[in-house]
């Protein structure tokens, strides 16, 4: 009877935890010659048939014996097929093949020719190994670059079964994946421009101050107004990720599985923009099995664009809530509870009616107001006061459309007060969307004109307390954006103006 054991590792959430992968040879006397326990899957049960073809295919035969293979701890559910490359070696490890494995943490999807396929969630197992103190992981060769960010381990990216045979016997038979430098994350020179929307200078402004103070923003306008052109636009003006913001994100796609092969360290915020027709699992994640993360995750440091806001089903709409509210989303199931980060800026956008034109003065609305009533009803107040901005993007006139240049500012240009504007609020610890109720009276402290100012609007307007705080925040924003110390009744008052659906026809 031969014992062996490898690492392995297995991804709850966007967080890794260390499995032991236990192979036991003995005599075979039962029908059921290969048996895996622990908990796992129907992809890990499934991959008897793929080690078994692995090892013949590579030359190394399989043993005449019968197989138990343990994946420990036993009380975690094992999904997915990153377990063959370390099952597959422990058989090897068994039969006398390959040396102890104590320094390695292994994981990949096994072809039946032997071949390493990628795995989802590499750059956290990576992390997982370093804090477990594991030194090498060995890993799919389209996952090195992931996973070779991770400082204090080194990564051995392979193609083959064999790769990995000849490392444990000879340690210096593979070079380590080197970790490439990050890149900055500026908009290259294809990159959409804000000088090329005509017009909108109102809204320009504002999606100015949603980058930053990292604030929600919702258009409202008739169709071919520009709203969805402004909003592709605004991933330009946004700071580039910083190190720890890069590493979070790349994470989150990681472990999504929609990282590109060989690539590194997301450079750009990530800009998603699901169809209204998605559902709850795809929006806050979810699914079968082990929670997966979803568009709000996917977001994460970036921007969540909803197009065509009130068509997404209300149920989903009402999930974003608490993302929203708190930068993270929570999925409980019966035995297990999980964190996705989800701090994101929503930028949504609508048209004020069905038809799409009431207020517009060059066509007639065919809306009666029992129809614009329920059109609007599909967005709860609650979800609105978590929208700090309200902006209005009317039609463009003809003139606007086909006259010159108005020599607006351009992205970059815009980008650069937003990043003056965002590293005054890193002084302070916070984005201002972000501060907390004690710190938001501090550093927006009214003088008496300021106090008049804010309290004709909360009265005119029956806003709530949420949205009082929403409006300071908006006017810190401003201020900042002025390198102004102070928040003045100009900041409010313009603060004031980005409530249009509580000043207008929102009831």
């Amino acid at each position: 009877m031969a014992l062996f054991r490898t690492r392995s590792a297995a991804v709850y959430g966007i967080e890794a935890h260390p499995i032991d992968v236990e192979v036991d040879l003995y005599p075979s006397g039962s029908a059921r010659d290969f048996i895996t326990v622990g908990m796992p899957d129907t992809a890990v049960r499934e991959s008897r048939e793929r080690i078994k073809s692995a090892l013949a295919n590579s030359g190394f035969g399989y043993p005449n014996k019968a197989v138990t293979i343990n994946l420990a701890p036993a009380n975690l559910r094992k999904e997915g097929a990153g377990f063959d490359l370390p099952m597959a070696v422990g058989i090897l490890g068994a039969m006398g093949m390959v040396p102890r494995l104590d320094d390695y943490l292994l994981v990949g999807e096994l072809s039946l020719d032997g071949t390493v396929r990628p795995v989802r969630g590499a750059l956290s197992i990576a992390i997982c190994a370093r804090r477990e103190g594991v030194p090498r992981v060995v890993v799919p060769a389209e996952n090195g670059a992931e996973a070779a960010v991770v400082d204090g381990v080194r990564v051995y990216g392979v193609r083959h079964l064999a790769e990995v045979v000849k490392l444990a016997s000879d340690p210096n038979a593979l070079t380590p994946v080197d970790p490439a430098a990050p890149a900055a994350s500026v908009p290259g020179p294809a990159a959409p421009d804000f000088r090329d929307v005509r017009g909108q200078a109102a809204a320009k402004r504002a999606l100015e101050v949603a980058a930053a103070g990292m604030h929600n923003v919702l258009m409202v306008g008739p169709p071919g107004s520009g709203k969805t052109m402004l909003a592709k636009r605004l991933a330009g003006i946004l700071p580039p990720l910083t190190f720890a913001e890069a590493l979070e994100t790349t994470q989150v796609h990681s472990v999504a599985g929609v990282l590109p092969p060989g690539t590194g360290l997301l450079t750009e915020r990530p800009f998603r923009a699901p169809h209204h027709t998605v559902s709850d699992a795809g929006m806050i994640g979810g699914g079968t099995g082990i929670p997966r993360p979803g568009e709000a995750s996917l977001a994460h440091n970036g921007i969540l664009f909803l197009d065509e806001f009130p068509e997404f089903h209300r149920n989903v709409l009402e999930l974003l809530r608490q993302p929203l509210e708190e930068g993270a989303v929570r999925i409980a199931r019966a035995n297990l509870c999980l964190e996705f980060p989800a701090r994101f800026m929503l930028v949504a956008a609508m048209n004020p009616c069905p038809c799409g034109f009431y207020g517009d003065s060059t066509r007639e609305c065919r809306c009666t107001p029992g129809i614009i009533q329920r059109y609007l009803s599909k967005l709860s107040g609650p979800l609105l006061d978590r929208i700090d901005l309200h902006v209005e993007v009317p039609a463009v006139p003809y003139k606007e459309l086909r006259g010159p240049e108005d020599g607006a500012a351009s992205s970059a240009e815009i980008r650069a007060r937003v990043i003056r504007a965002r590293a005054r609020q890193q002084a302070r610890g916070y984005y201002n969307s972000q501060l907390p109720p004690k710190i938001l009276r501090q550093v927006c402290r009214l003088d008496e004109a300021g106090e008049r100012t804010l309290e004709l609007a909360m009265r005119r307007l029956g806003l709530s307390a949420r949205a009082h705080d929403r409006i300071l925040k908006v006017a810190r924003t401003i201020a900042d954006l002025d390198e102004s110390e102070f928040v003045t009744a100009k900041h409010l008052a313009e603060a004031v103006q980005y409530r249009s659906l509580d000043r207008g026809y929102w009831s």
